[in-house]
C-alpha cells in the first residue's frame, strides 16, 4: 500500500502542473497572446439526473404514466420560436398532465416541466427508475417544401429496434438488472435474453394496445396524418419492460397546424383524446 505521503505527491503534483498552465494561459490572455480559457459547467460526478416529482394521488397502487416532452434546451428540434417543437411539445406534456390529474386516480411524472436538455435514454431511463406503468414521448413532426403536410401519427417501436435494444440491454446490464420485476442476477446468458425478450413482447403487445386507443381517441377530434400506428427504431422507446409510444401531434413546418396545437382549444383537444386514450388503458389494464 503506498505511504500517505506518496499518495499526497501523486494527487497535488499533477494538480499544481495543471494550475501552472491555466495561470500561464491567463496571464498569455491577458498580455494580448491567443490562449482563451472558457468555463464549462460539468454534470454532477454521480453522471445521474434527479427523478421529478410525481403529482396525482397517493398510493404506489395508483398508476403512473410519465410523459416525455420531446427536445428541449439547446435542441429547439424542429420549427423556429416562438412555434418551435421544444416549446410546442412541452405546452403539450403540461395540458396533458393537467388534464389527467384533473380527472384524478392516475400519478402522472415528467421528464422535463422546463426548458431543459435531456439525452434520449436519460429520458426512458427516468421512467424506467420511476417504474412508471406507461411512458409518452411527445413531439410534432416536420417536413421540408411542404407547408400542406398536417396532422398526427403514432408510433411504437419497430422489430428491429426492440431486438437490438433487447440485446444491448443483456450486454450492458450484465445481468445485474431487473425486467418486470424479475432479477437478472446469477442467470445465465441464454436465460437473461429469453426474459428480455419475452418481457419486451408483452411491453410490445401493450404498447400497440395504447397506440392504437389514442388513434381511436383522436379521430374526429383531431386530423391524423396516418390512421395507422407506424413503427420506428426511435431510441427513446427502447425499454424493455414498458409500454412505449411516441405521438407526433402534427406538423410544426405547417404554421396553421402548429398555431392551432398551441393555442388553448388546440391543447385542450389534445390533452382530452390522449388523456382519455390512457384511462382507457388503464381500464383495460385492470380488467382485461
Amino acid at each position: 500500500m503506498p505511504h500517505p505521503f506518496q499518495f499526497a505527491l501523486f494527487v497535488a503534483v499533477p494538480l499544481a502542473l495543471a494550475g501552472a498552465l491555466v495561470g500561464a494561459a491567463r496571464v498569455s490572455a491577458v498580455s494580448g497572446g491567443y490562449a482563451y480559457i472558457q468555463r464549462i459547467a460539468l454534470p454532477p460526478a454521480s453522471g445521474r439526473i434527479g427523478l421529478p416529482e410525481v403529482r396525482g394521488p397517493l398510493g404506489a397502487g395508483r398508476p403512473l404514466v410519465v410523459l416525455d416532452a420531446g427536445h428541449g434546451g439547446h435542441d429547439p428540434g424542429a420549427g423556429k420560436e416562438p412555434l418551435a417543437e421544444k416549446t410546442l411539445t412541452l405546452q403539450l406534456a403540461q395540458a396533458l398532465r393537467d388534464e389527467l390529474l384533473k380527472g384524478g386516480g392516475i400519478r402522472v411524472a415528467m421528464t422535463r416541466d422546463d426548458d431543459r436538455f435531456l439525452l434520449l435514454p436519460e429520458r426512458s431511463g427516468i421512467a424506467r427508475r420511476l417504474n412508471a406503468d406507461l411512458f409518452l414521448s411527445i413531439h410534432a413532426d416536420s417536413v421540408e417544401n411542404n407547408e400542406g403536410a398536417h396532422g398526427a401519427s403514432v408510433y411504437t417501436l419497430s422489430e428491429r429496434g426492440g431486438n437490438e435494444a433487447a440485446a444491448l440491454l443483456a450486454a450492458r446490464e450484465n445481468r445485474a438488472d431487473t425486467i418486470n420485476g424479475i432479477s437478472l442476477a446469477g442467470t445465465s446468458d441464454a436465460v437473461s435474453a429469453i426474459l428480455v425478450d419475452l418481457s419486451q413482447r408483452e411491453a410490445q403487445a401493450k404498447s400497440e394496445e395504447f397506440a392504437r386507443l389514442i388513434l381511436r381517441e383522436a379521430t374526429g377530434r383531431m386530423p391524423l396524418h396516418d390512421q395507422h400506428v407506424q413503427s420506428a427504431a426511435f431510441v427513446v422507446l427502447k425499454s424493455p419492460d414498458m409500454p412505449s409510444v411516441l405521438f407526433e401531434s402534427g406538423y410544426v413546418s405547417n404554421p396553421g397546424e402548429a398555431a392551432k396545437l398551441a393555442s388553448p382549444e388546440g391543447r385542450a383537444t389534445f390533452a382530452q383524446a390522449t388523456a382519455r386514450a390512457i384511462r382507457l388503458y388503464f381500464a383495460r389494464q385492470s380488467h382485461p
